[in-house]
């Protein structure tokens, strides 16, 4: 396996072949050459700028590699923006002296001038001066600053070619990508290992899985880099068949690959997934194949892991601002007996991963609990097996709140919530489905628990619109979802909600609607007249006498009355 070139001379014109291969962009080869003279010229770029730091977000990937060495030639330290959100550039732009790119007054680079009269020769970089800066969510919510030593970056890069570049290094693949080189994985995998490396970077990109397969198509020897979110939903029907010969290696990081998506790739493309395991404050801490290691990692070369006093794993290593010093991660782990595995057991803080974005549920709920509308919010993470994480949101709502409710209907109130969350927040992690409740559900001890929370999210009752709401009377619009549990079982000939359940409904919803903790024994004058199927749309009407709780309650649709009756609360 050949060696790595230190990230510190990588754009020096001596330590490399003038004709190198850096990238094919169009069919048009890029040499080693031409790109030190676009390094040479966004170094003069940004030598005539203030400041020290400078905002960047290219989508052109040889651009973004080239002004990146420009950068810290000049002196400067490149600040990777994560998306053009308008919080984003509102809250970050103030903060730099120039930018770069798509950004707004962004710097050029005159590569007309290229006589070596006017562009200086490079000197090599001093790794622990030179910096680059990435953000990702914190705690709070807020993008959270996270500084890189170019040290930092050599050591990642290298601990990648240790452990994966034996198998690339015979034949050098076009890496093809689903991921953003403005993040750490794929600034690491797209540009900074395969430069060093001496392999051509990652200037394609691609979005969608046809995309993909089509790019896949155009090359015989490829590498993909992509993500969970990329690779679990790759489509069955497509030709996968006619390209698996061509892909040699998949890598994945960003959030955690399921079991079932890591099988999906492996049938699909021929190779189980690389996963690397890390973020972008650790760099990466360990991989694994789950075809051949399951559920267990393997630490990368250089990374040292323990447990610390609460069962938290903890890392060492050149990746970290300090290599001497053990980093505290949030990952619950058991470490196996060779010291260099382990096994994970899931995370404890509120940060989650949607489809690759990190989300601060702590940051969501704060937002929403800003409206007008919102008394109390809480967020979750509805994980189902064949589906995608998405965030789910409980909302105990104001007097405010409940009328717009009543008045825009639920389709039309989560798109306004929705709304209200999207300048902070990226599309992909916007929450897909929201509760609303009275208050917010509580245990015996008067916690609020995950557990209640997600029951609310569970198909056993019908999602309520409310259409009336008063201290004695109230109506709820159900619509009757096939994939009500409700609906499994009772009568193996036909799906239909049985009457048992119809009584739980009007009780819970009463309880939703009224200030009322009775507990209801007995059943009066009760009928049920016709079934409640699948497909239907019913409304459940209902009646609180004051002076003895008792609780009257009428299922009726377009097709007439379904049930009604009393409940009376036990003596």
């Amino acid at each position: 396996m050949k060696q790595s070139v230190a990230l510190a001379e990588m754009a020096l014109p001596a330590t490399g072949v003038p004709t190198q291969r850096v990238a094919t962009v169009d069919g048009r080869a890029v040499e080693r050459a031409e790109w030190v003279r676009r390094v040479q010229a966004w170094c003069r770029a940004f030598q005539r700028v203030s400041g020290e730091e400078v905002g960047f977000y290219f989508e052109d990937s040889l651009e973004f590699s080239a002004a990146l060495w420009g950068a810290w030639h000049a002196g400067k330290t490149p600040v990777l923006l994560s998306d053009l959100q308008p919080a984003t550039l509102n809250q970050l732009l103030p903060t730099v002296g120039a930018t770069a790119g798509l950004l707004p007054n962004a710097v050029c680079a005159d590569v007309s001038q290229t006589s070596d009269n006017v562009l200086q020769p490079l000197q090599p970089l001093d790794m622990q001066a030179r910096r680059l800066v990435l953000f990702t969510s914190g705690s709070t919510g807020k993008p959270e600053r996270i500084v890189k030593k170019v040290a930092q970056l050599d050591a990642e890069m290298h601990a990648l070619q240790s452990a994966f570049g034996g198998a690339l290094d015979a034949s050098p693949p076009q890496i093809l990508a689903t991921v953003s080189h403005q993040h750490i994985y794929g600034l690491l995998f797209r540009i900074l290992w395969p430069l060093s490396a001496g392999r051509e970077i990652g200037t394609r990109f691609a979005r969608y899985p046809e995309e993909l397969l089509e790019q896949l198509g155009e090359h015989d020897n490829a590498v993909l880099i992509s993500s969970p979110a990329m690779l679990g939903r790759l489509p069955e029907q497509l030709a996968w068949g006619r390209v698996r010969a061509h892909v040699k290696a998949v890598f994945s990081s960003g959030g955690p690959l399921s079991a079932q998506a890591s099988e999906l790739c492996h049938s699909l493309l021929g190779q189980s997934p690389t996963e690397v395991f890390g973020s972008s404050e650790t760099g990466g801490i360990a991989w694994r194949r789950r075809a051949e290691q399951g559920d267990v990692w393997q630490t990368l070369p250089g990374v040292d892991v323990r447990l610390d006093a609460d069962g938290l794993l903890s890392v060492r290593s050149s990746h970290l601002p300090d290599p001497d010093v053990w980093w505290d991660t949030a990952d619950r782990a058991q470490p196996l007996q060779d010291g260099s595995s382990f096994v994970l057991h899931g995370r404890v803080d509120r940060i989650v991963k949607i489809a690759e974005k990190r989300v601060s549920l702590t940051a969501l709920e704060q937002s929403l609990q800003a409206s007008e509308w919102v008394q109390s919010a809480r967020a979750v993470l509805i994980e189902k097996p064949g589906l995608p994480e998405r965030v789910g949101m409980v909302l105990e709502l104001t007097e405010a709140g409940w009328q717009e409710l009543l008045a825009k209907g639920r389709k039309a109130m989560g798109v306004a919530l929705r709304d209200l969350l999207a300048p902070s927040v990226e599309r992909v992690a916007l929450p897909r489905q929201w509760r609303y409740v009275t208050q917010l559900p509580m245990n015996e001890q008067g916690k609020i628990t995950q557990q209640n929370l997600l029951a609310l999210f569970d198909p056993v009752m019908p999602q309520p619109e409310w259409i009336q709401r008063s201290d004695t009377e109230a109506c709820v619009r159900l619509q009757i979802i096939p994939q009500l549990r409700v609906l499994d079982g009772h009568f193996p000939a036909a799906s239909l909600i049985p009457g048992v359940a119809q009584l739980h409904w009007a009780v819970n919803f009463a309880r939703q609607a009224f200030d009322v903790a009775a507990i209801y024994s007995r059943a009066e004058l009760v009928k049920f007249q016709q079934p409640i199927l699948p497909g239907d749309c019913v409304d459940l009407q209902l009646k609180l006498v004051a002076e003895t709780e008792a609780l009257h309650f009428t299922f009726t649709s377009d097709r007439g009355t379904h049930a009604s009756g009393r409940l009376l609360k036990a003596h």
